[in-house]
């Protein structure tokens, strides 16, 4: 039972040095650690001075950098003197990880106050850090919320370390002067994070991510990602929010940009929402008594159902590999054990569940060496922390798919598509043993075709989006659907007889391509990963001749739109950018339209007709005049 007394006498009457206030903890109980950049680095420093005086200590925390080596204590007393569970959702892959992994607890983030609430595993002894109080005896946990706020008030026995450096973070972040059983005086620098290294691998990744994030989005971000990765994705964005585990330098530079306002979330409008700040002490200073932040704990935070109901909420992580089939495997990084895997699951399924909302997973290709593909035919020495069924959106720096409504087939070509070049063929081949594709399927030289995100835009037609980008190994089944929905004049325009039938092995052909040689572009209409094509323009490379033929088809309702204007000067442009000489087609005397499009270019157009068909061309080196 807490007292009740004026806080500020108890205050005085319940101070003691980090010594004295440890040696209240008896042998056997069960003692939480403040988690992430909160933690009472004091008390945990005492603790470990005092644990060869305990047995049967068992300490709970999230997974942590240790800044005192807890888990080598336990290593040397032989988990006698204290033992460790790390509540962690990750794989035990990382060789830090790997070799303590007994320790590890997989559990969602979400999950964990309700297990210490429930007293299905009780808190006999909660340390935790906290600023100094208010006028009124409120302590703010600051920069760790997250389950510490519920550890605190359920524990046993409640030891805060009161530390002036630690801000007054607002929200429902806050534990009574009367709550606490001891407080221990103690001024230190908090535990600071760099954010992880800049790569231009990352930033690639950033470039696509970008595309996919509308204006108004609330997002989750994971730690993993990279500072300038991350502003390449965001900074032209207008009007995004935050609802995340975390809160990052990058996220407070982009908030000091006004990139991040807040005021379209849908829930808690006007307010930047977490339950863990990680980064340096400009982010902590940025905390302080911020009126546009407000800290949580977990079981709200991180709740599936509060984060489905933000508006076009987006949740972006890191994961460590994936499968041909989409299961994830996903470790804290060798930097940053603090890296969001613990609420992984909660924001993916949250954001996927939000109207609008994208689950974005994010993942370089290869490893750091890039000696080894990040995917791999089918886990097998990794554990799967996300099954296949939560993943929608992949994105590496080949580029970005959406395995949601995608069969077995369909996912192993599109994550072969964004692979290396240099494993993909490979990767190929494993997935015909492994039964993902039929045996009889051929893998394109084209395959190891890098995608050129340059040529991707987005127009607007009569009102709708429209699309229009390089093909994709995963659009096979739409440029197939495509055909099929041609008018029967438009199928002899474009093949030059009439044809009811497009096999796959034809389509492969359009859909498999390696930029150079042979370039397909599609307009699409409607959701990334669904859209509908309803153009098609392609050339393919006469290598004797070093000129490219080009080809195009559009469904009726888009005619005479410009599409053909748009997909003829792209093409001759990366034509020309790819070394090719020039343009040709074969085409009808009364196919005026192509006619016209090749008229429509800054090149002076030669026409031959041997009877039956007109041959269109084109030099670049040959300018009208």
């Amino acid at each position: 039972m807490k007292s009740t007394q004026y806080w500020a006498d108890r205050y005085v009457e319940i101070r003691q040095t980090p010594e004295q206030a440890i040696k209240r903890i008896r042998p056997g109980q069960r003692v939480f650690i403040g988690s992430a950049c909160g933690e009472p680095q004091a008390l945990v420093r005492a603790l470990s001075n005092h644990a060869r005086l305990l047995t049967g200590l068992e300490v709970v925390r999230l997974m942590s950098l240790e800044t005192t080596p807890l888990t080598q204590i336990a290593e040397k007393s032989q988990d006698q003197s204290l033992n460790i569970r790390s509540l962690y959702l990750g794989s035990g892959r990382p060789q830090t990880i790997a070799q303590n992994k007994r320790f590890i607890t997989p559990m969602n983030q979400s999950a964990i106050p309700r297990l210490f609430k429930s007293r299905k595993l009780p808190i006999h002894v909660a340390l935790v850090q906290a600023a100094p109080p208010d006028d009124f005896g409120w302590m703010s946990l600051g920069v760790s919320v997250d389950i510490s706020l519920a550890a605190a008030q359920v524990a046993d026995l409640l030891i805060v370390q009161v530390n002036p450096r630690m801000p007054r973070v607002l929200g429902n972040s806050f534990i009574h002067v009367n709550e606490a059983d001891f407080i221990v005086e103690h001024e230190e620098a908090l535990i600071s994070v760099p954010e992880p290294p800049d790569s231009e691998r990352a930033n690639r990744i950033g470039r696509f991510m970008a595309r996919l994030i509308d204006d108004g989005s609330t997002l989750q971000i994971s730690p993993g990602t990279t500072g300038q990765a991350t502003t390449l994705a965001l900074a032209e964005k207008n009007d995004l929010g935050i609802h995340s585990q975390f809160v990052t330098d990058t996220i407070m530079h982009l908030v000091s940009q006004s990139v991040i306002n807040n005021r379209r979330k849908g829930l808690n409008d006007g307010k930047l929402v977490a339950s863990t700040a990680i980064g340096s002490a400009a982010l902590y200073e940025f905390l302080d008594d911020n009126p546009g932040i407000n800290f949580f704990p977990s079981d709200y935070v991180n709740d599936p159902r509060v984060i489905s109901q933000h508006h076009r909420m987006v949740s972006l992580n890191v994961a460590m590999a994936m499968d041909l089939t989409g299961q994830v495997a996903a470790d804290a990084l060798p930097y940053n054990h603090f890296s969001g895997i613990t609420g992984l699951l909660d924001f993916m399924r949250g954001a996927a569940a939000s109207e609008d909302g994208k689950a974005i997973l994010m993942m370089t290709a290869t490893n750091r060496s890039g000696e080894k593909s990040r995917i791999v035919p089918k886990m097998e020495d990794h554990s799967v922390v996300v099954p296949r069924g939560d993943v929608h959106y992949v994105v590496t720096e080949y580029g970005a798919v959406n395995l949601f409504g995608k069969s077995l087939q369909e996912r192993a070509m599109a994550m072969i598509s964004i692979a290396h070049p240099d494993f993909r063929d490979e990767l190929f081949q494993q997935a015909k043993e492994i039964g993902l594709l039929t045996a009889e399927r051929t893998l394109h030289e084209s395959i190891q075709g890098v995608y050129p995100v340059e040529l991707e835009e987005t127009i607007d037609i009569d009102g709708e989006s429209v699309t229009i980008r390089p093909a994709k190994p995963v659009d096979e089944r739409r440029i197939q659907e495509h055909y099929y929905s041609l008018d029967k004049e438009d199928v002899v325009s474009r093949f030059f007889h009439e044809k009811n039938s497009f096999i796959r092995k034809e389509v492969e052909g359009v859909s498999q391509i390696d930029y150079v040689k042979d370039l397909t572009l599609v307009a699409l209409t409607g959701e990334f990963g669904f859209g509908k094509v309803v153009a098609v323009g392609e050339y393919l490379l006469d290598e004797a001749k070093n000129m490219a033929e080009v080809a195009f088809s559009v469904i009726k309702p888009y005619q005479g739109k410009g599409l053909g204007s748009l997909f003829i000067h792209k093409l001759a442009t990366q034509a020309r950018e790819n070394g090719i000489i020039g343009l040709m087609a074969y085409t009808s005397p009364q196919n005026q339209g192509m006619i016209r499009l090749f008229k429509t270019l800054p090149y002076q157009t030669e026409s031959f007709f041997d009877g039956e068909m007109l041959t269109l061309s084109c030099r670049f080196d040959k300018p009208k005049e």
